[in-house]
Formats: C-alpha cells, sequence, structure tokens
C-alpha cells in the first residue's frame, strides 16, 4: 500500500458500519437543544426586535429554522446512508486533494466559533464562581472551560450525546425560567416584550426586515448543513430502507422538530433580554435582572448550553477535517487538541465584535458548498457512490492531481454572489453553487473524468445503508468491494 493511500484511509475517517451507529433520536434531538443555545441565535433576537415586534421574529424564525433544518436533512442522507464523514464525501466533488481547502475553511470557522462559545460560557462560569467563593478570573475559568470541553470530546460520540442528554433537560427548565425572569424585567420597565418595537417600519421596510430575520437565522447554521454527516453518520438507521423519509426519520425528529422549536425559544429569550435592558446578551442582561442563587442558576444554562453545543457543532466537525488532513498519524484526538488551539489563538475575547461578522460571512460562502453536495449527492450521481474509490489516491476521485475543477469554480462563483447580496446569503450561494456545479460537473467535468456510478448507476454496487450495506475499507476490500454480493450480515465485507 502507497503512502497516499495510507493517508487517505485514517482509521477515523473510515465509513461507519450501521452496528456503530450510537444516536438515538432522542439524543440527536437534545444535541440541537444545546446547539442552539449560543450568543448568535441571541442576536437574532435582539437585532430583529429592534424593528419588528417579537411575534413576526418568531414567525420568521420559524419559518428559517424549517428551511435550513430541510438542507440539513439533506446533506445528512450522506452520513446516514453511507457512514461517511464530510471531509472523506468532499472527495467526491473537490478532489482527493482539492477537499482540504474548503475543509479547512471549515474546521477553522468551526474551531473560531468554539473560541467565542467558550469565551461566552466562561463569563458566564466566571460569574458563577464569584457569587460562590468570590472568585474572579474570566481567563482561568477559559481555559478551565476549554479543557473540560476538549476532554469530553475525545472521548468519542457516545460520550458527546451522554453530556446533551444531561444538559438539555436543564437547558429547557432554566430557559424557561429565564424567559419569565427577563419577561418581569421588561414588564417593570414598562415594556410589554410581544408588542413592544424600538424602531418600528411598515411596508416594503417590514418585509425586508422579515426576510433579513429569515435567512439570519438559515445563515446561521450554514456551517453544520456543510459538515453535518460528520454528525449523521452515527445517527441510528434503518437498514434495507430505501424510502429517503423513513431512512431519515430520527434525523428529521431533530432537524424538523428540536432544531426550530428551540431556535424560536432562544431568539424569543434574545428579544425579551434586548427589550429588558437593551442587550441581547443574556449574561449581561441576567446580570441586571438577577442576583445571588437564581442568577447562578440562570448563568449555570449558559455554560452548560456553550459546552453543548461546542462539542457537538465546533469540535467534532473541526477535528474530523482536521483529522482527514493530517491521515492515519493525526488521530481524532488530535484533530480535537487542534481546534481548541486554534480557537484560542485568536483571542476570542479582543476580536469579539469583528469574528462574528466575519463567521457569518464565512457562513455564506459555506452555503455554496451545501449546494454543491446537494447537486452532486443527489442531481448527478442520485445518492449512489463509490465508496472505495474515496480512498484510493489514484482512483476516480483524483482528477487533475487530486483536484475536481468543476467543484472549485461553482464554489467561487456561489462565495462571490453570496458576498453581494449579505442578506440572502445562504439562498443565492447554495444555488449558485449548485446550478453551475450541476452544469459544469454533467456537462463537462464528468465527459473528461468518468464516474462508476454515473455510468451504472447500480443500486447494489453503490448503494450503502438502504440495501443493506456496510462499507468497509481496507486493502482487500477496495480490490474486491464492488464484486461482493450485498448481504445483511454486517461483517461481510460489501
Amino acid at each position: 500500500m502507497s503512502k497516499r493511500q495510507s493517508y487517505l484511509k485514517s482509521p477515523d475517517l473510515l465509513p461507519i458500519s450501521e452496528k456503530d451507529r450510537k444516536i438515538t433520536p432522542i439524543g440527536y434531538s437534545f444535541m440541537w437543544i444545546g446547539m442552539v443555545v449560543v450568543l448568535a441565535t441571541f442576536a437574532i433576537g435582539g437585532a430583529g426586535v429592534i424593528s419588528l415586534p417579537l411575534p413576526l421574529v418568531l414567525l420568521a424564525t420559524i419559518i428559517g429554522s424549517l428551511a435550513i433544518g430541510f438542507f440539513i436533512s439533506l446533506t445528512g442522507d450522506i452520513g446516514i446512508e453511507h457512514g461517511l464523514s464530510f471531509p472523506v464525501y468532499m472527495r467526491a466533488p473537490f478532489g482527493t486533494v482539492g477537499t482540504h481547502i474548503p475543509s479547512v475553511v471549515r474546521g477553522l470557522a468551526a474551531s473560531m466559533w468554539f473560541g467565542i462559545n467558550t469565551y461566552f460560557g466562561a463569563t458566564a462560569m466566571n460569574g458563577i464562581l464569584s457569587i460562590i467563593a468570590g472568585f474572579d478570573n474570566w481567563f482561568v475559568c477559559f481555559l478551565l472551560f476549554a479543557i473540560l470541553q476538549l476532554f469530553n470530546t475525545a472521548l468519542g460520540i457516545k460520550a458527546v450525546e451522554r453530556f446533551a442528554d444531561l444538559a438539555a433537560p436543564i437547558i429547557i427548565l432554566i430557559s424557561c425560567w429565564m424567559y419569565v425572569s427577563l419577561s418581569d424585567t421588561a414588564a417593570a420597565g414598562g415594556r410589554e416584550v410581544w408588542s413592544w418595537v424600538e424602531n418600528p417600519v411598515t411596508g416594503g421596510a417590514a418585509f425586508t426586515a422579515f426576510l433579513v430575520v429569515i435567512f439570519s437565522n438559515m445563515g446561521f447554521w450554514a456551517t453544520l448543513s456543510a459538515d453535518i454527516p460528520s454528525i449523521s453518520r452515527f445517527i441510528k438507521a434503518p437498514k434495507n430502507e430505501k424510502n429517503w423519509f423513513k431512512r431519515n426519520k430520527h434525523a428529521l425528529i431533530g432537524n424538523l422538530i428540536a432544531l426550530p422549536l428551540t431556535q424560536a425559544f432562544m431568539v424569543v429569550i434574545g428579544g425579551v433580554a434586548y427589550i429588558a435592558v437593551m442587550n441581547y446578551d443574556p449574561v449581561i442582561a441576567l446580570q441586571e435582572a438577577a442576583s445571588g442563587f437564581v442568577l447562578g442558576i440562570l448563568l449555570l444554562m449558559i455554560v452548560l448550553a456553550q459546552w453543548s453545543t461546542n462539542i457537538s457543532a465546533n469540535i467534532v466537525p473541526a477535528a474530523t477535517i482536521f483529522s482527514n488532513v493530517g491521515g492515519p498519524r493525526f488521530p481524532f484526538w488530535a484533530g480535537v487538541v487542534t481546534a481548541g488551539i486554534v480557537g484560542t489563538i485568536v483571542q476570542p475575547w479582543n476580536l469579539f465584535g469583528v469574528i462574528i461578522p466575519v463567521l457569518l460571512f464565512i457562513g455564506g460562502i459555506l452555503s455554496a458548498i451545501v449546494g454543491i453536495l446537494v447537486a452532486d449527492y443527489y442531481f448527478i450521481r442520485k445518492r449512489r457512490v463509490n465508496v472505495p474509490d474515496l480512498y484510493e489516491s489514484n482512483g476516480q476521485y483524483k482528477y487533475m492531481y487530486g483536484v475536481n475543477v468543476a467543484g472549485f469554480i461553482a464554489w467561487i462563483a456561489g462565495a462571490v454572489s453570496s458576498y453581494f447580496v449579505p442578506s440572502y446569503s445562504f439562498l443565492v450561494g447554495f444555488v449558485v453553487g449548485a446550478v453551475c456545479y450541476y452544469l459544469l460537473a454533467k456537462y463537462w467535468w464528468f465527459v473528461k473524468y468518468k464516474q462508476a456510478e454515473i455510468e451504472d448507476p447500480s443500486d447494489e454496487k453503490y448503494l450503502g445503508l438502504s440495501v443493506g450495506r456496510d462499507w468497509v475499507i481496507d486493502d482487500v476490500a477496495v480490490e474486491s468491494s464492488l464484486d461482493t454480493p450485498v448481504t445483511d450480515d454486517p461483517s461481510v465485507t460489501t
């Protein structure tokens, strides 16, 4: 086996078999509950109530969350059907070498979000310790909080799910308490949260503001909609189920129920916090609205939420990507440490006001990748993938020096388009990226570089879980995989 083959076959990036998929639908939903509670979610609510009443902000959030939940479900099937992570499948639309460029962009963004959320959680942790013991050093809290999250993630995906199971019920209860506390503060100031607007707008301006809230919610989760396969490949799913909805039913519960409901509630809390104290940051709002034991309990929710958010939405995707770049000698835990280092050296406490706009801009850029993934997986390959060749340096995904030029042209076109319409960046980036890629790949690139699953669209050869297949990649399997009959025995290499 060549050095390059070994590089592509990093053990942490091999397909996940059906028996090793441990995340339950409840566990996945709880992961969403934790992931949604971040400062940027509250900011959407705070910005929304400046020009729109809270009911319209809530409606726009539900619409945007359902829409992005649908896109997340589309790309998530890559992990459910084939057990593949985001950086591995990206070898198909970008090439075995080209995959590293867009993947690393996402990995760096995820690492920076880790730093921001850790800083946010550290301020809450510092507040708790100040109440309990008079301790006041947010930087020590930052380092301690970062180490705890990284250690939790390094233990594996089941440890991530177990923490979500613990944190989610607490987050729900304390969020309700937080809403009541902030609403009382607003009422004491003479502001009714469901009708108050700082600078109300009407007509076309109101419609534009409504759309901005919708696309803000979509753009915020553009990053995760790109690399959700890195998580969805661990979700329990039925074998031999070709119906897309039935196969993805467990993921759909999280993406179309847990995500919209939790996102909507947290956006409402951000709006109420702004109405109460003119600041959407609930840590600041709560410190003005509560004290003592009550404040400590409310701040505990912020800590648990940032912990749950980071390990699921940021550290797991980033670590998977860095492991892909580093190869077999750079295991998942090393990727976890790398994500932590990157998230710290950007100094989110100094660049807080700059990093969030930059990361939301990166979200617009990554929306083009979501479009490319959907076009490649559904419209060109029609869910059939020559998985063994994804791990071969000289296979069909080598293209030109390891690069799929069609993917990069489409990505640049989508990213540039999204830049000029920041308020609608997700939709514009997605559509332009998808259309450009489809046309370039179908009528140019794949005419030149033939793809086995396109030339011979066989379910038996190129589908995964829906035909009972567990992809197993090793020296023998790569040579014989497409010639071995599909069986229901997960121990059989197919």
